[in-house]
């Protein structure tokens, strides 16, 4: 299957050139001001790309997903969304959650320790690819700050993808570590499309699974 993966596109999917494929995965943050107008043209984008199929998931920015869940899920009528949920097609298994730590209070935030590891304790075993919003930590995860380099994935994302090791790992959030690990069976792909700039720059991942 060939999987094609952006995410974080902030609302700017129609300046992104997505490459065809027979799947197109989204990894949240793909709403601008994140309202049900927003999802309205996202699905409509969605609609007009040739994939056979679409899954997305919510990031932190993506608010009706959090706050209008039934009526955001009924206006995606041209994508799978997976939110603590996940689906088989063409014999590949998915899994997709959408929760980030807390950073200044933004959507599907939830306090590292406990509360994530409860998140991520639903990640079922035998996964082919796994979709979460943000990375685990030392996994394409850093960002700048006054000593250099700072690393702000999820721990308890980390431990559950050690443990399960999937074959492939699809997230976005930190725009600065958009690129590709190989790290045991899994490769982990940070698919943000914007930059640390908010530019819709990076070039989408095409990847053969």
């Amino acid at each position: 299957m060939k999987i094609v993966c952006i995410s974080d596109t902030h609302g700017m999917h129609r300046q992104v050139k997505v490459p065809d494929g027979d799947l197109l995965i989204h990894a949240g943050d793909c709403l601008g001001q994140g309202t049900l107008d927003d999802l309205e043209d996202l699905n409509d984008w969605l609609g007009s790309l040739p994939h056979r199929h679409k899954i997305l998931i919510a990031g932190n920015h993506d608010w009706c997903f959090q706050d209008e869940p039934e009526e955001a899920r009924i206006l995606l009528t041209h994508a799978h969304y997976l939110q603590d949920s996940g689906l088989e097609l063409e014999g590949l298994t998915f899994w997709g959650s959408p929760w980030t730590p807390v950073f200044f209070n933004w959507a599907f935030n939830l306090d590292r320790g406990q509360q994530l590891a409860e998140r991520w304790a639903r990640i079922p075993d035998n996964l082919d690819v796994l979709i979460t919003h943000g990375p685990p930590a030392g996994i394409l995860d850093t960002v700048p700050s006054g000593l250099g380099e700072q690393s702000v994935g999820c721990e308890e994302l980390a431990l559950a993808i050690e443990s399960r090791q999937p074959r492939l790992h699809i997230f976005g959030h930190i725009h600065e570590s958009y690129g590709q690990k190989q790290v045991g069976r899994c490769l982990h792909v940070n698919a943000s499309t914007c930059t640390g700039s908010y530019k819709p720059l990076n070039l989408p991942v095409v990847l053969d699974l």
